[in-house]
């Protein structure tokens, strides 16, 4: 039990940290559980560490999405936004072509690939802000290369930030988008998820419950003080931090 209490923490640490980080939760979530094996991973985990974050996103932006009520068209530019991860996910979901590109060499080369896309696409120039500048084609444009975080180690975070940054969005603003997408594409993934499980009987218990809370906190805590990160520096860390871990899975896979 005691061992099922730290993994559970782990794992949580994880999901929460990195989900809306640039360095992809799957791909996270997938190594360190091939790695070292962690016995407490399982489907029913998964959905809970996935409602954590969905639950601590919702809660930090209660007061943005209360007055979207107001906001009509920045609501109908998130859904527009949303559709093309969510048709191409249950597509890839329901074929289980998904489970192809689940593997660590796959992961070693998106990491690399789309860290170096990252860094050119923080080194443009700002002249665009969410409130004024978000429209149809710029949603679309993110929306679309939402569809590559399907793929282990691309990151949903990074690779919509990626997509703002080329259209000069600043960088909180890019964060922002980034986050309010991730609403619809985390409660997309529970729902898939509580498909899978349907015919089976779910027990909630302490596990659950550990793994939605500790995901909600170490959500929370990283959406938050992200956001002040964003107010003063550079993606270049995380660009840094993913070329690091691809020479790493390299040297494993080829070496």
């Amino acid at each position: 039990m005691f061992q099922d209490f730290i993994e559970i923490i782990i794992l949580s640490a994880i999901q929460g940290i990195s989900e809306f980080l640039p360095i992809s939760s799957s791909a996270h979530l997938i190594v360190v559980s091939n790695l070292y094996d962690l016995k407490a991973s399982s489907l029913l985990i998964d959905i809970s560490l996935h409602l954590g974050s969905l639950f601590a996103i919702i809660f930090f932006f209660k007061k943005d999405l209360f007055d979207l009520k107001n906001n009509q068209k920045l609501l109908k530019l998130i859904i527009i936004g949303s559709l093309p991860l969510i048709i191409f996910g249950y597509i890839l979901h329901s074929t289980e072509l998904i489970h192809l590109l689940r593997n660590i060499e796959v992961i070693a080369w998106t990491t690399l690939l789309f860290g170096i896309i990252l860094y050119f696409a923080d080194q443009r120039k700002i002249d665009q802000n969410i409130s004024t500048n978000l429209n149809l084609t710029s949603i679309m444009f993110i929306g679309l290369f939402q569809i590559l975080a399907l793929v282990p180690g691309v990151s949903r975070a990074g690779i919509t930030m990626t997509a703002a940054r080329f259209l000069k969005f600043n960088r909180v603003d890019s964060g922002k988008i980034s986050f309010l997408l991730s609403i619809p594409a985390l409660a997309g993934a529970s729902f898939l998820g509580l498909k899978d499980i349907q015919n089976e009987s779910i027990e909630i218990n302490i596990l659950i419950i550990i793994a939605i809370v500790s995901s909600f906190l170490f959500s929370y805590i990283t959406v938050k003080f992200f956001l002040k990160y964003l107010n003063k520096f550079s993606l270049n860390i995380f660009v840094i931090y993913r070329l690091i871990i691809a020479l790493i899975l390299m040297l494993i896979i080829y070496f």
